[in-house]
């Protein structure tokens, strides 16, 4: 008898992408699915298993896992940019599958950390992990999404955070004039980490920088901040590594306050398992990630640089990490 497919489900305001997966963790078929078509999410997964699960021929899902852009609390889920309301009983009950979990968009990577294959993955600073220490998560893209890891056993717990709206502290008089501009700028009366710690984050350095030095009145980079349909970020990024002097001061302003960030999160838990680090900037600033303003930033926490020293460091390189995420997460459910 074949064994049971592993249903996820990687669901975001704009889009939702559904797959099935074997019990070996191979992608057997994925749709992709305007999430504003849609009224509920069940209606979109019975058409999903009804239509091109069907069609293919392959088992029904023993199992589901879907990961939702917003807060899980008690197996109810509400997602930030959709009128949905999820609850896993009644959905597990609408799409005829039992075993069904809702997670965390972000923490549901957790779950997949431990099945990582090399391509999904690259180093970016050697160590040694302990198997029974706690695995760290951050990802800066929008925002800054964090999430621990939990060593069980039944295997990893993922334990959601919000430590990027923690407040950001500045280690310089660069970084203090930032945070104060950028109050100012945002209205805001408080500056959290993920202002600064994000793509948005690059593209806020970007902007301080041209509003405060005076020879960047006609920088390139001006235009683009000033048109809301191009991707500051991703032009500061790409600026910095054709060797533009303002974008390389922005980048690396960034930078060292990502590594700062990170270490003071790998402290917070003993995050002695290892670190990876996700979002839309991972696999992007490869090279700039293993540079000296983000390691050297990383180790900075004075006595107990010694505690971070031998933890590594990965980036998670895979596009559709959420979604083989969610399917380690079913098997899991299965037992």
């Amino acid at each position: 008898m074949a064994s049971p497919t592993l249903l996820a489900g990687d669901i975001g305001g704009t889009k939702t992408l559904l797959s099935l997966y074997d019990a070996d963790l191979t992608l057997l078929l994925s749709e992709r699915y305007s999430s504003a078509d849609w009224a509920d999410l069940a209606p979109m997964v019975r058409t999903f298993l009804q239509g091109p699960v069907a069609e293919a021929g392959v088992p029904a899902p023993g199992a589901a896992c879907f990961a939702v852009a917003g807060p899980v609390q008690g197996g109810a889920a509400r997602l930030t940019n959709l009128p949905w309301q999820l609850q896993e009983s009644q959905l597990a009950a609408a799409i005829g599958v039992e075993q069904l979990e809702l997670v965390n968009d972000f923490a549901v990577l957790i779950y997949g950390l431990p099945h990582l294959k090399e391509h999904q993955q690259a180093l970016l600073r050697p160590g040694q992990s302990q198997a029974d220490a706690p695995l760290l998560v951050l990802g800066a893209g929008t925002g800054l999404g964090v999430a621990y890891g939990i060593p069980t056993a039944g295997g990893l717990q993922a334990v959601a955070s919000e430590g990027a709206h923690g407040e950001f502290a500045p280690r310089s008089p660069a970084e203090w004039q930032l945070k104060q501009w950028l109050q100012e700028d945002l209205g805001q009366s408080r500056l959290s980490i993920e202002r600064v710690v994000s793509g948005t984050g690059l593209g806020h350095v970007a902007r301080w920088l041209m509003a405060t030095t005076a020879t960047a009145i006609d920088h390139p980079l001006q235009q683009v901040a000033q048109d809301p349909a191009q991707d500051l970020p991703a032009a500061v990024a790409a600026a910095a590594q054709r060797g533009d002097a303002l974008a390389a001061r922005a980048l690396d302003l960034w930078l060292g306050a990502y590594g700062s960030v990170c270490g003071d999160l790998a402290l917070a838990a003993l995050s002695r398992g290892g670190i990876w680090l996700a979002g839309g900037t991972a696999a992007k600033l490869l090279e700039p990630l293993r540079s000296g303003p983000f390691l050297d930033a990383y180790r900075n926490k004075g006595r107990l640089a010694a505690v971070l020293e031998p933890i590594p460091i990965m980036a998670i390189t895979d596009a559709a990490i959420g979604s083989f995420s969610a399917a380690c997460r079913a098997r899991m459910l299965l037992g």
